[in-house]
This record gives C-alpha cells, sequence and structure tokens, in this order.
C-alpha cells in the first residue's frame, strides 16, 4: 500500500496531500472540475476565514430564534442557553473529525465519502444530506423573503396589497413575490462560486455582529431594563424537572449543525493547514452561537416592555420600527445574515452532492439550482410556522438520519483507515473502494446497512411509544450504532 501511494500521491510536510503530476481523472461518472482535489497551492482559507465563516453562519434568524422553542418549552433564559453552548460543543467534535480529510486531501463530501461507502454507493449518505440542506435553505429563503416583504412595506405603505389582497396559499401575492426575489439572489450568487462566498463571509461576519449589538442597546435602552423574560424563572426548578427537557433539546442543537459536522470537507478542502480550519472553528462556533442566541433572547425580553408582547422574530420586530431608514438599515443586515449563512450552510453542500450523483451532467451551477428547485416543494414556510415545533420535530428528527452517516464517516476514517487514502482511487471505478468486483455496484454495503440500522434505532421512538427515548437522544443513538456496527462489519470483512 505504500509503494502504491508513493507512486500516486505526495503527502507534505505539513501533511497535506495531492496528487503526482501525470495521475489522470477522467471518469465522467465519478469527477468533474468541482469535485476535483483542491491543489495544495488553492488551499489559502486561514483561521480568520473559517472563524469568520462560523460567525457568519451562525448570525443568522433561525439561531437568533433559537432560545424561543426552548423557552416556549419551559426553561427560563439561563437554561435555555446552557442548552445551546452544550448542544454546540457536543456538535464541534464530529465536525472537526470530518474536517480532517477535507484539508489532508483536498476533497469535497461527497468523494470524501465514497472512501467508507463506495464510489457510487456514497449517493446514499449525499442525498440524504441534500435533502436535508433543501430544508434548510428554504427556511432561509423563506426568512430572506420576509425581510425583503418589510423593507418594501417601509417604503411604501401600499406594497403588501399591491398584487391584490386575497391570500395565495396562505400568504399575499408580495410575500411569494419577495420569497422568489431573495431566493433568485442567492442562486445568482452561488453561481460566482466559492471565491465570492469566502468575500461575502469576510465581510458579512463583523458586520451583523456590530448591528446586533446595536440593536440590544437600543431594545435595552427603550425597555429602560431586560424586560420580564430575564426575570421568568420557566417551569423546571429542578433538575429532575429540568432534565427530562434539556435531553431532547441537547440533541435539537446537536442537530442545528449536523449537517455541517458531516460536509465540513466542502469547505476545509481549501485550509491552509489543520491547525488554522480547527482554531477558527473551535473560537467561533459555540461562542457565537450562544451570544447570537443571548442577544435574541435579550432583544425579546426587552420587546415585551416596549410593544406589550414578546416578539421573537426579528423581521417582525423591525416592522414596528416608525422610522424608514431604521427599518432599512435594519431589513439591510438581516438580508445579509440570512444571504451569508443561506449559502454557506446550505447550498455548497447540496450542489456537490447533486454533482456527484453525475458528474458529467451536474455541475456546481446546475446542482444549486437543483437544490433551489427542492427548498421551494420541501414548503418551509410551514417548517419555520411554528417555533417549538421546528426545534422538537425537525432539528431532532432529522439529527437522527444525518448521526447515523457521521457514526459511519468517523470510525471508518479514523479507526478503519487511521486517515489514510489513496486519493485517485477516490476517482476510479475499479480502485479500492469499488468494495466489489470489477463492474459492480461500487457500494459498501456494511456502510449502508449500519447506516440504516442507525437511522432504525433513532427513529423508532417516533412509532414505539415505550422507546421514545431513543428518539430523544436520536443523535447520540444513530451515531453510536451505526459506528460500532460498521466497525464489527468491517473488521469480519475481507480486506
Amino acid at each position: 500500500m505504500a509503494d502504491e501511494q508513493t507512486r500516486t500521491q505526495i503527502e507534505h510536510a505539513d501533511g497535506r496531500v495531492e496528487l503526482r503530476a501525470g495521475i489522470v481523472l477522467d471518469d465522467p461518472r465519478l469527477y468533474n472540475e468541482d469535485l476535483a482535489p483542491t491543489q495544495v497551492a488553492r488551499r489559502t482559507w486561514t483561521t480568520y476565514t473559517y472563524a469568520a465563516l462560523w460567525i457568519s453562519m451562525a448570525h443568522c434568524i433561525p439561531t437568533y430564534m433559537l432560545a424561543s422553542g426552548l423557552i416556549g418549552a419551559g426553561m427560563n433564559w439561563w437554561q435555555a442557553l446552557v442548552t445551546i453552548l452544550v448542544g454546540n460543543a457536543i456538535v464541534l467534535v464530529p465536525i472537526l473529525a470530518n474536517s480532517h480529510p477535507g484539508t489532508k486531501y483536498g476533497v469535497p463530501f461527497p468523494v470524501f465519502a465514497r472512501a467508507a461507502y463506495g464510489v457510487f454507493g456514497a449517493n446514499v449518505p449525499a442525498i440524504l444530506r441534500a435533502i436535508v440542506a433543501c430544508g434548510w435553505f428554504g427556511i432561509n429563503a423563506w426568512i430572506g423573503g420576509q425581510a425583503l416583504q418589510t423593507f418594501f412595506r417601509s417604503l411604501w405603505a401600499g406594497w403588501p396589497a399591491a398584487l391584490g389582497d386575497a391570500p395565495v396559499g396562505g400568504h399575499l401575492m408580495t410575500e411569494w413575490l419577495s420569497f422568489g426575489l431573495f431566493w433568485s439572489l442567492n442562486i445568482l450568487i452561488a453561481y460566482r462560486g466559492m471565491d465570492l462566498l469566502r468575500k461575502v463571509e469576510n465581510l458579512a461576519a463583523p458586520f451583523v455582529l456590530v448591528m446586533t449589538a446595536a440593536l440590544v442597546v437600543w431594545a435595552i435602552d427603550r425597555a429602560n431594563g431586560l424586560g420580564k423574560i430575564m426575570s421568568d424563572p420557566g417551569k423546571f426548578p429542578t433538575f429532575g424537572t429540568f432534565w427530562p427537557v434539556f435531553v431532547p433539546s441537547v440533541t435539537a442543537m446537536i442537530g442545528f449543525w449536523a449537517t455541517l459536522s458531516l460536509n465540513m470537507p466542502d469547505f476545509t478542502r481549501f485550509g491552509r493547514s489543520q491547525k488554522e480550519q480547527a482554531v477558527g472553528q473551535v473560537v467561533a462556533l459555540p461562542t457565537t452561537m450562544t451570544v447570537f442566541s443571548a442577544m435574541g433572547v435579550l432583544i425579546t425580553s426587552a420587546s415585551t416592555e416596549i410593544y406589550g408582547k414578546p416578539i421573537w422574530d426579528p423581521v417582525e420586530l423591525v416592522g414596528h420600527f416608525e422610522s424608514r431608514v431604521l427599518v432599512a438599515v435594519a431589513m439591510f443586515t438581516i438580508v445579509v445574515a440570512t444571504l451569508s449563512v443561506n449559502i454557506a450552510a446550505n447550498m455548497v453542500s447540496p450542489a456537490n452532492d447533486f454533482a456527484n450523483i453525475a458528474p458529467k451532467s451536474i455541475s456546481f451551477r446546475t446542482g444549486a439550482l437543483i437544490t433551489g428547485i427542492f427548498s421551494v416543494l420541501m414548503m418551509p414556510w410551514k417548517l419555520i410556522a411554528d417555533p417549538e415545533g421546528y426545534i422538537f420535530k425537525w432539528l431532532l428528527g432529522y439529527s437522527g438520519g444525518l448521526g447515523a452517516i457521521a457514526g459511519v464517516l468517523i470510525c471508518d476514517y479514523w479507526f478503519i483507515k487511521r486517515t489514510q487514502l489513496e486519493l485517485a482511487d477516490l476517482y476510479r471505478r475499479e480502485g479500492r473502494y469499488a468494495y466489489g468486483p470489477p463492474g459492480g455496484l461500487g457500494t459498501n454495503w456494511n456502510a449502508v446497512i449500519a447506516t440504516f440500522v442507525g437511522c432504525f434505532l433513532a427513529w423508532i421512538g417516533l412509532l414505539v411509544p415505550a422507546l421514545r427515548d431513543l428518539f430523544d437522544y436520536a443523535w447520540f443513538v444513530g451515531g453510536a450504532s451505526s459506528a460500532a456496527l460498521y466497525g464489527v462489519l468491517m473488521r469480519r470483512a475481507k480486506p
């Protein structure tokens, strides 16, 4: 194996690997320019780039509203923030584990998944991941559309009824138009590629943070204090009453970034070093998620004093402002925040995942368009309508499936293959990752079986009330069971 790797790839002193000159990758079923290994010379993202990436992705409306579902379930403010912090600290572990191969080998997530699932079997985790991303993309596109709707209304009071005052599908025609405009803006930027994305993230991170901090100061000043939410003791005064709600809530918090815990290679493939990508993520993810959620709690609590009711949705809150200039600035901030997270977190990965199905026919740009179309079909306006349902149904439910995939990937890369991959074979139908005879299906059925067993165990609690605890721990159950089963199956399999 060592001799073969010497012939096909070179490992630099910093641990990053690239193909030797003369190695040809041209199989149209497994390769296109978007899926190709990133050359070492192009791996230029720094610590700041990764910190800015996470700050930009965390500074979004779903994060701002994250505590609302927890407080709505009966937690007080500090219990909600502790839950968010714990969940994000835990999900950081698989994020870093799956970030390593991206920086080392320069490959995107669906190509990395080929090492465990097979060169064609990798489409199973890629599509499962892409479906979830489509849902997330739609949620953020709907939020961005609502921000545009509020902005247009601030400029012209008659805007909401400009295309008729009869709701269509529960919403005015101008709401659908605003949604379509924001959706199109996402697609347009995605078509410009990763370099523009990096620039957008670097600029959006400090801008959104400063503007949100200014909104916190304004809200506390107008309310002459912190408001009622900050003094509410909640419904769980003891550990015994808090724990049954804490566990599924932490699992839901993990679900919030369970998508990125799989596809971080899509970003770390551009990393300058393992240390820089790891430090940037460790510093930015748990802290930003907790701080931004805390800002949402403070502003919402103050809104109770200002407007007589708690307003969790910042788009609705800005709609109460009297100054058109203030509304315009606030809406621009929300649009920037939503745009930066949506493209980075919810479009890059599914675009690559769809491209992985048929690289010859589907480019990154085509994959981005497919993502946008599927996001509309998933009706995101219904997913976001109920904050508590959004936390405990949407996030908790899919975390089990993504946990099962993460378990297989981490077990395979760190414990089976010991971080050593044959880069060229990730793009070959008859290489070591074909997992079968020449001309076969190119699928590692051990990985597929382990994944679906993990999903089954994570979700069975939805159908069998006596096993509800398994669903409450969905991400942990899916990840641990799939990793354990995969390890056993691979140890028993022939090399």
